[in-house]
């Protein structure tokens, strides 16, 4: 089973890390601009078959393709199974939940900035949020390839089940009169953080173990929750690496 991977972003880091998982590698018509010969170059080395395509192939792609996709093996989906091993056997994971986000470009960029600073796994549920597709790839700057998002049909009784194995669950709520930077982020922890605009959701909500707020100051009340993502876990790295 195969899947389409479009996008200089996503391809350059696939082809770096997983190229046994790239059947072929096909260019829009046409002369190639510097990154696409680049690209062309190493998938050659590599053994990849290559091919082009009419433009009007590359028109029927959703998204910003930049002239060349791939035709890569499908990613085997992560199980509830899986991440129950990953926290029964990993000292201290950090894992990110996210209660219904939606936007894959925040789902991209969450992937991304979880690679940068080791998150274990990335935990989404299975409806109304988005799940691995081609703009989350490329957001994500080969994050998706390295970072497992784990699929769940109920977030909240993972949540509970991942509790009794000691894993302390942070949410991020605006009206909260904690911070951040008052929370304990070492040890085996969960940041949990809601959909855009809603935030989390009141059964989500109340069984994290803590809320926490992130400081803003200027006329903003909230942060993308991506950039929140990105704020929190970094100080979870800042405390459980430099303190």
């Amino acid at each position: 089973m195969t899947e389409k991977v479009y996008g200089l972003h996503a391809l350059e880091p696939l082809l770096d890390k997983h190229p046994e998982q790239v059947f072929q590698l096909v260019f829009c018509e046409g002369r190639l601009n510097a990154r696409q010969q680049s690209l062309h170059d190493q998938a050659m080395q590599l053994g990849v078959k290559i091919q082009t395509a009419p433009k009007k192939v590359f028109d029927q792609l959703v998204g910003v393709h930049q002239g060349v996709y791939a035709d890569v093996a499908a990613k085997a989906a992560y199980t509830e199974a899986d991440l129950m091993d990953w926290v029964a056997n990993k000292p201290n994971p950090l894992l990110v939940f996210l209660d219904e986000v939606q936007d894959p470009h925040n789902l991209g960029a969450i992937l991304r900035t979880a690679d940068a600073t080791g998150v274990t796994a990335v935990v989404v549920p299975k409806n109304n949020a988005v799940g691995l597709n081609a703009t989350v790839r490329k957001v994500a700057c080969g994050g998706a390839e390295s970072v497992p998002l784990v699929v769940v049909t109920n977030l909240v009784r993972t949540m509970e089940q991942l509790q009794q194995q000691g894993v302390w669950f942070t949410g991020l709520a605006g009206e909260t009169e904690q911070t951040l930077y008052q929370a304990d982020l070492t040890g085996p922890v969960a940041i949990v953080l809601g959909a855009e605009g809603k935030g989390l959701r009141p059964l989500t909500r109340k069984t994290c173990d803590y809320l926490v707020a992130i400081p803003v100051q200027g006329q903003v009340s909230s942060l993308n929750v991506s950039v929140a993502a990105g704020v929190t876990l970094y100080e979870a790295v800042r405390q459980r690496q430099y303190q």
